[in-house]
């Protein structure tokens, strides 16, 4: 596999130099996440499920959520959350009932397949995970990892989604 030299000093057409671009923050975690996306896809494809559909479920493990809940454990707005949920329903993973006490709620538990699936792709959806970083020593992970956190706590407020992850 080829992994782009993000060194070249080379300029494009328009005359911008690719280094400059290749070195700010915002392009290497987007990049970075492209990457995951990839690795996750690869590593998971006999289950059918994509890495936010798996976080949602991640989430439920705990137990039994109403959306706005989950929409709030996960960092996603509410619509996006609903659309995911619908997806993730249709596959017989969660079931979503009215909440008795406030008619407006809806709440979301695993069920019973939803949760063999989480023990069936674990092996695997960690595996995308350590290959995502399989370049970096222990200690780098760990680092990365405490840099990531901070730095999404740092920067929430900007977010239509915010979460706490420490």
């Amino acid at each position: 596999m080829h992994e782009p030299d993000i060194q070249d000093d080379s300029e494009d057409e328009n005359g911008s130099n690719y280094a400059q671009l290749a070195s700010r923050p915002g392009f290497l975690i987007r990049r970075l996440h492209q990457i995951h996306v990839a690795l996750f896809l690869e590593e998971c494809r006999e289950f059918g499920i994509t890495p936010v559909q798996y976080s949602m479920l991640t989430a439920l493990h705990e137990g039994a959520l109403d959306q706005t809940g989950l929409a709030n454990r996960v960092g996603m707005d509410l619509a996006t959350t609903t659309h995911v949920l619908k997806r993730i329903e249709a596959r017989g993973w969660i079931t979503r009932t009215r909440n008795a006490d406030d008619r407006r709620q809806r709440i979301v538990q695993l069920t019973d397949t939803g949760t063999t699936l989480l023990q069936d792709i674990d092996r695997f959806a960690r595996r995308a995970h350590e290959r995502t970083v399989a370049h970096l020593g222990a200690e780098d992970r760990a680092r990365f990892t405490d840099y990531l956190i901070r730095l999404v706590e740092a920067n929430n407020r900007y977010s239509r989604a915010p979460i706490k992850l420490s």
